[in-house]
């Protein structure tokens, strides 16, 4: 039974091992559910984790395509992808920055809505080059021309990097959420949104120096 999977079980268990190992490290994407979480709740969060596996699906289907790699082997257009990423963190980064505190005593109990949340989430995934480079360095690795079904396997690898990721960020989400509910002081408020938006502009500057020709 094991022998009629797409990848093989060797590879798909260290494929699983490595997947975790990324999944854990923090990002853009964790910063982004935390933060969405903390400031407007655990449906925006859950909404925002979504947009992330939304993200990863669709960059799974352009390395299956060849997308991926067009993008990564043509500077101008790695260029721009990594340009218009830095943009949209630092317009995140900008934006949080300047946010104020929630006022729950006037019902306003989301500052952030969770189809915003989604759509945060799917744009910081797309546009982060780091991952067209992942994808590029880590499915190769993990796929066997020689058992067929090309398409299968990495559609596969993707699934599991989905599930790992969902859990994880699943957990983060309930973890701010607990949090939240701790920190509903104006002054705790606005030093998670100067926080999150200064390192949204730390990212966003990587991003850029990246992206820009020594």
């Amino acid at each position: 039974m094991l022998d009629s999977l797409p990848v093989s079980p060797p590879l798909l268990s260290g494929f699983a091992a490595l997947a975790v190992a990324i999944v854990v490290s923090p990002g853009p994407d964790t910063l982004l559910i935390l933060r969405h979480t903390m400031t407007s709740g655990r449906k925006t969060g859950f909404a925002t984790v979504v947009g992330v596996q939304l993200g990863v699906a669709l960059h799974t289907a352009a390395a299956a395509l060849g997308l991926t790699l067009l993008i990564a082997g043509s500077p101008l257009l790695f260029r721009i992808v990594a340009l218009a990423g830095a943009a949209y963190l630092g317009w995140l980064g900008l934006e949080a920055w300047r946010s104020g505190a929630i006022d729950f005593a006037e019902g306003n109990e989301s500052s952030v809505s969770p189809r915003r949340g989604l759509a945060d989430a799917i744009m910081t995934n797309l546009l982060n080059p780091k991952v067209i480079v992942l994808f590029l360095a880590l499915m190769p690795g993990f796929v066997e021309p020689e058992r067929g079904q090309v398409g299968l396997q990495m559609a596969t690898l993707g699934l599991i990097l989905v599930s790992i990721n969902t859990v994880w960020q699943a957990g983060l989400v309930l973890l701010a959420g607990w949090a939240r509910g701790h920190l509903l002081k104006p002054s705790w408020q606005k030093a998670i949104n100067r926080t999150s938006g200064g390192v949204f502009l730390i990212f966003a500057a990587l991003m850029l120096f990246d992206a820009t020709p020594l």
